[in-house]
């Protein structure tokens, strides 16, 4: 395995190896979970492939067109959606698109798209990763109720990236999200456009949720008390909303745009045949240079880009993009079947249809930004995540709507550390801006390719603590930060701060 990539646990390994050291005490749902797993060695655990019995690719995954967000009307309303096969489902969308439509835009092209709300509950909408003003960024208090309308129109400004947009709607965001309300919004500019990528059908955006199905095998979002803890999860793959999904490919070199748009889920994500991704960029567009890893961690709202060689296979080749298993220090129990974090799952699968001639070089340097240095850091903040009681703080505080937690000032570089007490993943996001990660300590104890260059969304598991340094230049107003675990964000564990 490459040396960089997270190390690998298999259920049953774990399971021996807390029975050696220590008795698995789960304890009451507080902050002083106990640390399960402190004398594991995490640094050189081999890449181990899922057990036989995955679920294989079945129905087709729907591949949407692309749509330019100029004088866009985006209706969210209930729907039936086709979950593959035919197999028809209750849905929760927008334009009667399940995944949401697919925007894309140029940098310094207008953005201008009216979202009318439809459904039984209020809607905003939030464009993840963009920076863009106060008043288009999807705060919950600009949630507009049944019948009501937003109008949305800024000038794009992001450089190239993969972005997405989901609901942010206070208390309704995991619902909303889990029930359709989610789509990519790519950016593309001119830099990208130089390097001759992947393009056209052998550009593939996959969506992918994790869902619990019901007896009639339709999703069902009934979250219970420990998946109130553990956030929504559930054992069936879906990719761009359709169930154990199959792409047909030639033996090319392919671009996957990769999304987490999971309500609570990490995938560890892996091929089946064992060969490595090429990460060329990720949350906040390309890399500066390319790197090979042979498993990634990719939390709920996080996004990879990833080039996926084909060229070796033949007619006939099926390699499945998998969530290989895994363990992790300080991490809760199962809790009566509620927290499936590390369990293996098969998730697309490529089927090799037709042998062609295909190679692709890359530039030692793909792209070059600016972010923000430690050394120029004015000043430093904490933010501690706990779990408790069915509820979810930052630094002990619940979400207020109408309160504001931090005045940061505009223009100016702070390091910001965020410091992991519960037992629960928490993929911490910060809106308005990116952010460089700087390092990490306790837990996986270092920094992974994937998290080089510019993030919005950061991976702090459990007994883990994070700093970055992060600077506001595009916009001042009302912004937020929270826990992407969706539940973890309904129930309080997110804040407000005011650039100014």
């Amino acid at each position: 395995m490459n040396s960089d990539s997270p190390p690998i646990w298999t259920r049953r390994k774990f399971i021996q190896t807390v029975g050696q050291r220590a008795p698995l005490a789960l304890g009451a749902l507080s902050g002083g979970f106990a640390t399960i797993l402190s004398a594991c060695d995490t640094t050189s655990t081999p890449v181990i492939p899922p057990e036989p019995g995955g679920s294989g690719g079945v129905n087709r995954m729907r591949i949407q067109p692309p749509v330019a967000p100029r004088g866009l009307t985006l209706t969210a309303a209930p729907g039936t959606a086709d979950l593959g096969g035919g197999r028809m489902s209750p849905a929760w969308m927008l334009n009667g698109s399940l995944p949401s439509p697919y925007l894309r835009v140029r940098r310094g092209e207008d953005f201008q798209v009216s979202m009318v709300n439809q459904l039984p509950q209020d809607l905003i909408l939030h464009w993840h990763g963009m920076a863009p003003p106060e008043a288009m960024d999807g705060h919950p208090r600009f949630a507009v109720p049944p019948g009501g309308r937003y109008e949305y129109a800024y000038r794009v400004e992001d450089r190239a990236g993969t972005y997405w947009y989901h609901a942010h709607t206070h208390h309704h965001t995991a619902e909303q999200t889990f029930r359709g309300i989610g789509g990519f919004f790519i950016v593309e500019d001119d830099e990208e456009a130089a390097l001759g990528l992947p393009s056209g059908a052998r550009e593939i955006p996959i969506l992918l949720q994790d869902r619990p199905l019901d007896a009639n095998g339709q999703p069902v979002y009934a979250p219970s008390g420990p998946a109130m803890m553990a956030g929504v999860m559930g054992p069936e793959p879906f990719g761009n909303g359709t169930h154990r999904p199959f792409v047909e490919v030639d033996s090319a070199v392919y671009r996957l745009r990769i999304l987490n748009a999971s309500n609570a889920r990490v995938f560890r994500l892996g091929r089946s045949d064992g060969r490595p991704f090429r990460i060329i960029g990720n949350d906040g567009g390309l890399l500066r240079e390319a790197a090979n890893v042979d498993a990634i961690d990719l939390a709920p709202a996080e996004r990879l880009d990833v080039l996926l060689d084909l060229s070796p296979s033949q007619v006939g080749d099926r390699i499945m993009l998998r969530s290989l298993p895994f363990s992790f220090v300080g991490a809760m129990g199962p809790m009566g079947g509620a927290n499936l974090q590390g369990e293996p799952m098969d998730l697309v699968e490529f089927r090799v249809v037709r042998r062609v001639q295909d190679s692709l070089t890359l530039p030692p340097r793909l792209s070059e930004f600016d972010e923000p240095s430690a050394s120029e850091a004015q000043r430093e903040r904490t933010f501690v995540f706990t779990s408790q009681a069915m509820s979810h703080r930052i630094n002990g505080l619940e979400y207020d709507l109408d309160r504001i937690d931090e005045r940061v000032p505009f223009g100016e570089t702070e390091i910001w550390t965020f410091v992991n007490q519960s037992g629960f993943p928490h993929p911490v996001h910060l809106h308005a801006t990116h952010f460089r990660v700087l390092s990490r300590t306790g837990g996986r104890g270092r920094l992974f390719p994937w998290e080089a260059g510019r993030k919005d969304t950061v991976l702090v598991m459990p007994q883990e603590t994070v700093r970055v340094a992060v600077r506001f230049t595009a916009h001042r107003g009302l912004f937020l930060l929270h826990c992407h675990n969706l539940e973890h964000e309904d129930h309080a564990m997110m804040l407000n701060f005011m650039v100014e």
